[in-house]
């Protein structure tokens, strides 16, 4: 493909932003899918009979799967061409969604979403490790804004859609309607996206692929399930030490490898580490607050589906026109100063909304909403964008893979965490007084699960003390989510790397290595 000469002197391709366009399609699927499932979860909880746990792992099995295949999935992309990969990681992502739409029950929901989790990690490490291959250093920064504008617009956009498909259609149509979005995710690609791949990156590694998987799986699954057994179940524990020695030795065979798939040696440039940090605690935060509105919004407020997609865009609203700002603003202040900046607003916006009660009007919740969003987008793109900007051009696809991980793995805690969190308080202070024993059981497995058992019984002082219990619980979660992004404020303005002099050379040397001007493979 004919490449043009940038003043710089530096080779662009003329297709660039055509092909920007393509991944946008990428990622707006994946977007889109994340926040239906969220709003859904209620509908599915009552019409399958999910318990909190179940829940969590409805969203966890994609995310945990997302995480651990998200470093090969780089690593194949380099060696075998980043666009092949990508198509072939949408084209996954379609079979799950069939395969989701037609489950007929908890666990083959969770094999599909599992399933899911294997497209889109295929795709989401493979969308950023292609922009520096495309773009230069004054390019790059309004591309990393633009995938994540896309991101974000499929946020609204699922809720939105996935609400009127609940309204009018059964609970699989959130997952069928994922396959025309893929289709043209696949289209895309394949018209507009030139292929890219670095023959020298190594090899996938199946053993440390297998110890990254399982370990994550079994944090995770220790997590959800410590809230209903107790935090000192002999299970439990043996999956938190399992998982520790899983995930220690993944890091030590890593390190002893000439070339690592986990390439810990990137931790080691103090831009990548802190940036890629803050952005995983950015994702911490996020997913907490999405998996544990939609439920008070639908349970406590009595919103449905589509209402409850309607009352998210707020958020989604901020989160654009922040993710649209933040070049500017980051060329003025530097980057450090705004992803700090950007982590207190969102402090704030989650110690705000930890003040939301069962009579809060929708007024204060949209304005926490708007704040959380612009918070969200000016610490998340610049922090993106400058772990991005440190990677050397022949360790782009598995830098960004690593990004990805991480970032994934602060999403499954984020929800597992701090979903159960939420679980364990909900059930010691709800009040199920006078209820059966296995009713009152069934009351304490999620707010919808209380709601449907108060409908039966007609007891409206169940129902309040459902919605009670679970605000509670909500603003505990929003309570540790604004402390969890005050302290990566602070981690982000003590650590991130100064911004350089306007008339000094870029830094190349261990914590901040430049792009190479000529991207192309």
């Amino acid at each position: 493909m004919a490449t043009v000469t940038h003043p710089d002197g530096t080779r662009r391709d003329p297709r660039r932003w055509w092909a920007l366009g393509a991944l946008v399609a990428s990622m707006l699927t994946l977007g889109f899918d994340m926040t239906i499932l969220n709003v859904a979860l209620p509908t599915m909880a009552a019409e399958l009979g999910a318990t909190t746990g179940q829940q969590q792992w409805m969203a966890d099995a994609y995310v945990v799967v997302f995480a651990a295949l998200m470093l090969p999935a780089g690593l194949l992309g380099d060696r075998f061409g980043r666009r092949r990969m990508l198509i072939t990681g949408l084209g996954v992502f379609l079979a799950g969604s069939l395969a989701g739409a037609l489950a007929g029950n908890v666990d083959w929901v969770i094999a599909a979403r599992a399933f899911m989790g294997v497209g889109a990690a295929l795709v989401t490490p493979l969308a950023l490790s292609v922009l520096p291959s495309l773009f230069g250093d004054d390019e790059r920064t309004k591309a990393v804004g633009v995938i994540s504008a896309a991101s974000a617009l499929g946020l609204p956009l699922g809720p939105i859609i996935g609400g009127w498909l609940l309204n009018h259609f059964w609970w699989g149509s959130v997952f069928l309607v994922n396959v025309p979005m893929a289709a043209i995710g696949i289209a895309a690609c394949v018209l507009l996206l030139p292929e890219t791949r670095d023959l020298a990156s190594p090899k996938v590694d199946l053993l440390s692929t297998a110890l990254t998987a399982t370990g994550l799986g079994a944090l995770v699954y220790a997590i959800i399930e410590a809230p209903g057994r107790g935090w000192g179940d002999t299970l439990v524990l043996a999956m938190f030490a399992t998982a520790a020695v899983l995930l220690t030795t993944l890091v030590l065979r890593e390190r002893r490898v000439a070339r690592p798939m986990l390439d810990m040696t990137l931790l080691g440039r103090r831009g990548f580490l802190f940036n890629t940090l803050a952005a995983t605690l950015v994702m911490f935060v996020l997913s907490g607050l999405l998996f544990v509105l939609p439920p008070y919004l639908q349970a406590v407020l009595g919103h449905d589906a589509l209402g409850t997609g309607l009352r998210l865009l707020p958020m989604m609203g901020g989160l654009l026109i922040a993710a649209r700002g933040a070049q500017p603003v980051v060329a003025r202040f530097g980057a450090r100063a705004v992803v700090s900046a950007g982590l207190v607003v969102l402090a704030f916006a989650a110690l705000l909304g930890s003040r939301t009660t069962t009579g809060s009007g929708y007024g204060f919740i949209a304005l926490w909403l708007s704040i959380t969003g612009v918070g969200f987008g000016f610490s998340v793109v610049p922090a993106m964008d400058g772990a991005l900007g440190t990677l050397p051009r022949d360790r782009a696809g598995s830098g960004s893979g690593l990004l990805m991980t991480l970032r994934q793995v602060g999403a499954a805690i984020g929800i597992a965490l701090l979903g159960s969190l939420l679980d364990g308080i909900f059930r010691d202070r709800l009040d199920v007084t006078g209820l059966p024993a296995r009713a009152a059981d069934t009351a304490g497995d999620s707010v919808v699960a209380a709601h449907l058992i108060a409908g039966r019984a007609h007891s409206a002082h169940l129902a309040a003390s459902a919605d009670s219990a679970y605000v509670h619980g909500m603003g505990v979660v929003l309570l540790v989510c604004g402390v969890a992004a005050l302290v990566s404020a602070l981690l982000a303005a003590a650590f991130l790397p100064r911004p350089a002099p306007a008339d000094s050379t870029p830094d190349t040397g261990p914590d901040m290595v430049a792009p190479a001007a000529d991207a192309r493979q």
